[in-house]
């Protein structure tokens, strides 16, 4: 059976447009408001990432940590994500779903046993941000085995001979990181630029969608809609923080700057 993943890049394909996906964190700032603000956005979005709260992120900038922050405080566990992603899929069987985390819990919970409960949850992709090639390759097969996509994250400062034995052993799906940052930081660099060193790796293996992630906002989403899929995530994780001080209504407005992403790269 093809990936759902897979089906949603063909979908954008047809439709003459970039992937849209978003990235917020399980259970941030509520367990129920994570569950509705999934659901609210589903219908404007191809592909949803739910990132795993950590209290010492390597690649998260302030926006997302301070979201970690409030489902921390609000006493997140790993099983209560795959509650989240599995109350989701009842909603949405369709609508592929990325799990996004560090190495560390899914050691913890024990590589088998995680990859199970993903499978029973309607997990679809892994994002395992400390987890590289060729470190990751076991555990990539090992995914692989379970119809879920281990997606590779590549750098603008990969040696093209790095890029082309990662792109090789990878799933259908990569992640290309926009510019050297941590995530939600202003783009340093050109969407030009992106798009060029963008293009170079996708030269390599163009059957495999490649996404791009860190930097992208309502402003530049647009001059970067040439690529197979655009990663929002610190706008979204911003949105709520705002909302939350404003005392309004995460949901709504979420998926109200959802919808406006979607515009931009129609």
């Amino acid at each position: 059976m093809l990936n759902p993943i897979s089906t949603a890049f063909e979908k954008a394909k047809k439709e003459k447009r970039p992937a849209l996906l978003t990235y917020t964190v399980a259970g941030d700032s509520s367990k129920k408001q994570s569950l509705d603000i999934l659901k609210s956005i589903s219908k404007n979005v191809d592909i949803l990432e739910v990132g795993v709260p950590h209290n010492t992120p390597v690649a998260d900038g302030s926006q997302i940590q301070t979201s970690a922050y409030r489902a921390i405080k609000k006493g997140i566990k790993i099983n209560d994500i795959f509650r989240i992603i599995k109350d989701f899929k009842k909603y949405d069987k369709s609508k592929p779903v990325i799990l996004m985390g560090y190495y560390n819990m899914i050691y913890q919970y024990g590589e088998n046993n995680f990859l199970n409960k993903c499978k029973i949850s309607g997990v679809n992709g892994l994002i395992v941000v400390d987890l590289p090639w060729p470190e990751n390759k076991n555990f990539a097969r090992k995914c692989k085995k379970k119809t879920i996509y281990f997606i590779q994250l590549l750098s603008p400062t990969t040696t093209r001979m790095r890029l082309k034995k990662i792109i090789q052993d990878s799933h259908p799906m990569n992640y290309f990181i926009s510019m050297l940052s941590t995530t939600g930081g202003k783009l340093k660099v050109s969407p030009k630029k992106i798009l060029q060193n963008y293009n170079k790796i996708k030269k390599i293996n163009p059957k495999k969608n490649t996404v791009i992630g860190f930097g992208i906002t309502e402003k530049t989403i647009s001059k970067l809609k040439s690529a197979d899929g655009l990663v929002v995530g610190s706008a979204i994780c911003k949105e709520i923080t705002r909302s939350l001080r404003s005392r309004q209504n995460a949901v709504i407005n979420v998926s109200k700057l959802v919808e406006k992403l979607k515009n931009k790269i129609k």
